[in-house]
């Protein structure tokens, strides 16, 4: 089977009128061709000077090439976007080209300062990428596969929740569990609340070592991202654990290289609101500063007990101390309140009736982080930054996964737990070029000190039966024991890591890079249940090999093996193991093992038709030994175990078209498998099911794609509507596979099959749009799962049915 490759071809070349134009790498890498202005010696010239940015966010473009159109003299901008050019009095028109971007020719008519906005090539995902290396680097040089959201797209979508622009990438499923509750899946079945995915902002983890969160990602301010670049496969040689299936990378909205502002409002007929902003600028020439918030609600929706309210703010100031020195503050706040209903059994599902049988349900979460940045460029062969930061986080719940209800008892239990973290650390590296074979050396390392503690006590609950006594109608609250304990600790989490990566280039199309890095994480702990402490400590080598080769003509390939490795989350070391018998000694998981992963895979891009078609495609295995797996008890509880080994196998793809200015078409899917290969599941004789070796992971369906059309017409300039198309094949409910989840959706396809449709309109800053979600009101659910036992009923997560949502936004950039 032939592969299909993609490299975005650089037509930097510059030539020469009266002197050369002499050309030199900028800070893309050595990727981005540069060059000095070159000024006709005659006094028929004219200076145009101004700033090139992003026509989304309006952020300055550095190292954009600005030309004029016969390409004899040209420039580059600068770290504030700023450029100046000498020009010919008969030019009337400049030529503006960068990575990722659309080129455009200015017309100049008789300006002579002017603003450049480069509109984002939505179809190239070959762009500039900054997490594969830490640095800013072509998306053809990281042998890795990685994928960037654009702040086009994000802006174009309008999403509501983020798994709305998740979910176009391919290999990668973020399943939305209630309000703005989730999962995540990357290289691992749907579903997944396992510590295999790492969550960044602006390179620097959400999280300590250790404390993994599935549902960190409510503590981010939809209205301050600016892309998104999401890593498949183990990123830890770079990034640490946790980076196992996946790492995502939050890359904020910085200070813009005009003074903007932005305001918004979205919402929807079932009681969502939210109203948002945004706006930054230069205060001085070397001060700039972006501020933007989120502010939303939910009342009385389709699921019950679902209202929540979410705050949040981010605050952003860039300071160029001078040309080679640069300072950044950032700081975000996320305040969300929630009552968390949760999916019912197959019969409120299959009748629609959206209830929760657990009314009490509830989360608040505080989100704080804080850091201080240098990045200082010692010359052309040497660059360092640092970075320290501080984060403030606590969760508090009554979450309704915690219920315990054995059929067909009239009573269960539950749980009111929180947890509270603060972390000083911080973060730095160098990258060092040597002129030998163009090899590039980094090196650095993080320190993260995390204090923590946590408890969750036992409360009491009455059942209300179904007729047949196998699942819960509704529980109500009868009692709270705040002394009878479920779980209650303490502990100082101390994590270091230290990396290196090597990158040489023994031809001029072929580069080969080399990764690796030491973890240790180490806490001391004091758990209060069996009046115990002591130290745990994991420790580990991660190491990556890849190279990437360019065939020429828009042809590329790459490959890599890699490692990665996730510790157990702290929160399950010291939660009691499920008893046997009721006499039996109370017993923890002190004995678990980190899980280990290694990672091949081989890929490529290429384009086709004149850049009107472009392709990316992957193959990956990955198994896991010591991968954390667990039984689901007939009490809903769960019993871990670091044990077994997994297989997860499968090829993503993405395909772009864009024929013309009018229409854009994407499609991007994986087919995968993900498997037992050594799991025991019981040891008891009398047990039907021993193990599950070679059966497939619950949740784990076979095919995955997300496709959407676009069009934009002439004849309505600023209008544009979309169609996208979301599927996902049947599933194994349960890890026995004897039943199965295969309801039927839009065309007739088993599994999840829903189509969205996206309208807009803008009009000299302002924008109208509306978001049809579930166009066809299919049923369906995004996580439908069931227990081992043969009496056991599924549960259902429950999405929402039709959704209109509508809003309105006003943008404003100005001229200076």
């Amino acid at each position: 089977m032939k592969f299909l490759y993609k490299k975005i071809a650089l037509m930097l070349v510059l030539a020469l009128f009266y002197s050369k134009i002499s050309a030199q790498n900028n800070q893309q890498n050595n990727q981005i061709a540069t060059a000095k202005t070159v000024a006709p010696t005659t006094k028929n010239t004219k200076t145009i000077s101004g700033k090139i940015y992003d026509a989304q966010t309006q952020e300055a473009i550095v190292g954009a090439v600005i030309t004029s159109i016969d390409k004899t003299i040209g420039t580059v901008s600068d770290e504030n976007g700023s450029f100046s050019i000498n020009i010919l009095l008969t030019n009337d028109e400049i030529l503006a080209t960068f990575i990722g971007y659309e080129d455009q020719i200015v017309k100049l008519k008789g300006d002579t300062n002017i603003n450049i906005a480069l509109a984002s090539a939505i179809e190239n995902t070959q762009g500039v990428v900054v997490t594969a290396n830490r640095e800013a680097v072509l998306r053809t040089d990281a042998p890795v596969a990685i994928s960037r959201i654009s702040a086009q797209v994000i802006s174009e979508t309008k999403p509501v929740l983020l798994s709305e622009v998740i979910n176009k990438v391919s290999g990668v499923f973020m399943s939305q569990t209630n309000n703005e509750g989730h999962t995540m899946s990357i290289r691992q079945p749907i579903g997944s609340t396992n510590a295999y995915f790492l969550y960044l902002e602006d390179g620097i983890p959400m999280r300590p070592m250790g404390l993994f969160n599935h549902n960190a990602l409510i503590e981010m301010n939809m209205f301050a991202i600016s892309s998104i670049e999401v890593i498949k496969g183990p990123a830890s040689s770079l990034y640490g654990s946790e980076a196992v299936g996946g790492a995502i990378n939050f890359i904020t909205q910085r200070q813009t290289a005009v003074t903007t502002a932005r305001v918004g409002f979205q919402a929807d007929q079932f009681g969502y609101r939210r109203v948002q902003f945004g706006g930054g600028g230069m205060i001085t020439k070397k001060l700039g500063f972006f501020v933007g918030g989120s502010f939303g609600t939910q009342r009385d929706s389709w699921m019950e007990n679902s209202d929540y309210t979410k705050s949040s703010v981010n605050v952003r100031l860039d300071y160029a101390v001078s040309s080679k020195t640069k300072l950044t503050f950032a700081f975000s706040a996320n305040e969300y309140s929630a009552r968390s209903g949760a999916g019912g059994d197959s019969i409120s599902f299959y009748n629609r009736s959206y209830t929760s049988p657990s009314k009490f349900a509830y989360r608040d979460v505080h989100a704080q982080r804080t850091r201080l940045s240098v990045e200082h460029k010692w010359n052309n062969n040497h660059e360092t930054s640092a970075s320290l930061f501080y984060r403030d986080n606590y969760i508090a719940q009554n979450p309704s996964y915690s219920v315990r209800w054995t059929s067909p008892r009239l009573t269960a239990t539950g749980e009111i737990n929180k947890s509270n973290l603060y972390s000083r650390g911080i973060m730095a590296q160098h990258s060092i070029k040597f002129n030998f074979l163009k090899s590039k050396l980094l090196v650095g390392g993080i320190y993260d000190n995390s204090p923590t503690d946590y408890f969750a006590y036992r409360i009491d609950l009455a059942a209300k039966l179904r007729p047949d006594k196998l699942s819960v109608e509704e529980y109500t609250v009868t009692k709270e024991n705040p002394n009878i304990f479920l779980s209650l600790f303490d502990a100082n989490l101390k994590s270091l890591g230290t990396y290196t990566q090597f990158e040489i280039n023994p031809t001029e199309k072929f580069k080969i890079t080399l990764g690796t890095r030491f973890d240790r994480l180490s806490f001391d702990y004091d758990n209060k249940l069996d009046n115990s402490t002591g130290n745990k400590t994991y420790q580990q080598i991660t190491y990556k090999l890849g190279a990437t080769y360019d065939f020429g003509k828009g042809i590329g390939a790459y490959g890599n093996y890699s490692t990665g490795f996730a510790p157990p989350s702290a929160t399950a070391i010291f939660r009691p193991k499920p008893k046997a018998i009721a006499t039996a000694p109370t017993e923890f998981y002190y004995n678990l093992e980190p899980a280990k992963f290694t990672n091949a895979e081989i890929g490529g891009w290429a384009s086709f038709f004149q850049n009107k078609v472009y392709v990316d495609v992957s193959f990956y295995q990955m198994n896991g030994t010591n991968e954390l797996l667990n039984i689901r008890q007939p009490d809903n509880s769960t019993d871990y175990q670091s044990a077994g080994k997994t297989l997860h196998r499968g090829i993503e793809y993405g395909i772009t078209v864009k024929p013309s200015s009018e229409w854009y078409v994407r499609l991007s899917g994986t087919n995968a498998i993900h498997r037992y290969e050594e799991f025991i599941l019981s040891t008891k004789a009398t047990d039907l099911v021993k193990d599950v070796n070679g059966k497939t992971m619950p949740q784990s369906p076979e095919w995955l794609v997300n496709t959407e059309f676009t069009y934009k017409p002439k004849f309505i300039k600023g209008l544009r509507i979309g169609l996208e198309w979301q599927r996902i094949s049947k599933w194994y409910q349960n890890q026995t596979n004897t039943t199965t989840y295969e309801d039927k959706g839009a065309f007739g396809a088993k599994g999840i099959s829903i189509l969205n449709a996206r309208v807009g309109y803008e009009y000299k800053g302002f924008e109208v749009f509306t978001n049809i979600m579930n166009l066809t009101d299919e049923l369906y659910a995004m996580s439908s799962t069931r227990g081992n036992g043969v009496n056991d009923r599924a549960s259902f997560g429950a999405t929402a049915p039709r959704t209109f949502v509508f809003g309105v936004q006003y943008s404003f950039a100005g001229d200076k």
